[in-house]
């Protein structure tokens, strides 16, 4: 197996790991003080901005349909770990087992609408970041990186937030804290969004002579 073909499957890795832990620890909402502004945020937003990284990268070095298979890929784990964790809650816990019952649902037990929210808003917000970033690359011929990297992950992560929020929240929290907790989450994306941009032409950097970037792609 060769460097490319070995990158690809740990940047594919890196990938689903992030979304899976995102829907496991999406629960707990955190507030994150960045000295000019305090954010209010689920835990699951803190690993998510990799994967925009990672399908940006992979769109990059890899092309359109390489980054649309590893979005694919993470839905179906995501679905993998949602039947396991319904499974585990089948069966009793033991007397005396580390985590009983109660502990058990109360962490998961809203996983399954979690999860189920997230996946819809994944599939749209991921499907539009690829589709975007290389209409991006497209128009400027393959140049100015840091306009599709940041102008795809802009438009997808409003998507994503929206749909997350409204789907888990709407007739739970009034329309001003949905409101709120849609700006807070979608300006805490576009911040990562805007860090990873020197991280993703060091990487596109350091790979030179490794990995060639994969040539322009038709409709």
């Amino acid at each position: 197996m060769n460097f490319k073909d070995k990158f690809y499957i740990i940047l594919t890795g890196i990938f689903i790991a992030s979304l899976v832990t995102c829907n496991l620890i999406a629960n707990k909402f955190v507030t994150v003080d960045l000295g000019f502004k305090i954010f209010i945020v689920s835990a699951g937003i803190l690993p998510y901005p990799l994967t925009f990284l990672v399908t940006d990268l992979i769109s990059e070095l890899y092309g359109q349909k390489k980054a649309n298979l590893v979005v694919l890929s993470g839905f179906f784990a995501s679905m993998f770990v949602l039947f396991f964790l319904w499974l585990g809650a089948q069966f009793e816990a033991i007397p005396g087992s580390i985590v009983n019952d109660g502990t058990y649902n109360s962490v998961f037990q809203n996983a399954w609408r979690l999860i189920a929210a997230s996946m819809v808003a994944y599939l749209f917000a991921q499907f539009i970041d690829v589709r975007i970033f290389h209409f991006w690359k497209r128009l400027t011929n393959g140049k100015h990186l840091w306009l599709r990297n940041n102008g795809s992950t802009i438009a997808s992560q409003l998507v994503d937030t929206t749909l997350v929020i409204c789907i888990l929240f709407v007739g739970v929290w009034e329309p001003g804290q949905i409101k709120s907790a849609i700006i807070d989450g979608w300006l805490f994306k576009m911040l990562m969004a805007f860090i990873d941009t020197p991280i993703i032409y060091g990487a596109i950097y350091l790979l030179k002579g490794k990995i060639e970037i994969a040539e322009l792609e038709e409709e």
